[in-house]
């Protein structure tokens, strides 16, 4: 007879270990774009590789680590009740913290994007408009992302979704402490804008 704790045990593996895969790092590496962690901020996601000049291997590392973390929600829906959002949740943690890369990872905000669609797509659309109004509208990749992330809990609350707040908000609280030299930046106000040359704060 199978343990209970067995497959909620497996499907938080399943997600830690989707979520951990370093696409930036991988496909900067293997197109010869150089050790991302050593470009820029040193950070895995796709503002800094977008610093690498390769617009197209941003795009692709933004893709990927959205889908990764839908991707994580759907297995582990299909495998246990209630699993989406555990494994959508360790998909993040994977992302932020993957223990190849000694726990030094992204600050989530396209993993925590493509999470929150798959639990809840419209939330998941207004995790988006927000992203890209705020980056747009400040031009700094921090605001952008940290202000998706806070509307993600919002817009959950807002649908009706209860159940799916408190995920939502530790995700977002997450981001928020990734982001906070980025804060401290804000506060100084010397956080430089996407553009801004090769010393601009990073939001992914």
């Amino acid at each position: 007879m199978t343990p209970p704790w067995l497959i909620p045990a497996f499907v938080l593996l399943i997600g830690y270990l989707l979520g951990s895969v370093p696409f930036g790092l991988l496909l900067t590496r293997f197109t010869g774009a150089g050790d991302l962690r050593r470009i820029g901020s040193g950070n895995i996601g796709a503002t800094n590789v977008l610093r690498t000049g390769r617009k197209g291997l941003a795009a692709a590392t933004l893709l990927l680590d959205l889908l990764k973390g839908a991707a994580a929600v759907l297995i582990g829906a299909a495998l246990v009740d209630g699993g989406g959002a555990m494994a959508g949740a360790m998909a993040f943690i994977g992302h932020c913290y993957p223990v190849w890369l000694r726990f030094a990872g992204g600050k989530g905000v396209a993993t925590m994007m493509g999470v929150i669609t798959a639990l809840y797509w419209s939330a998941g659309l207004v995790f988006a408009i927000v992203w890209l109004a705020a980056l747009f509208g400040t031009k700094r990749s921090s605001v952008g992302g940290m202000s998706a992330a806070v509307s993600a809990p919002v817009a959950m609350w807002f649908f009706g979704r209860l159940d799916l707040v408190p995920v939502a908000l530790a995700l977002a609280l997450i981001v928020l402490w990734r982001h906070r030299e980025n804060i401290g930046r804000l506060i100084k106000g010397t956080e430089p804008k996407i553009g801004a040359g090769k010393t601009q704060a990073v939001s992914e």
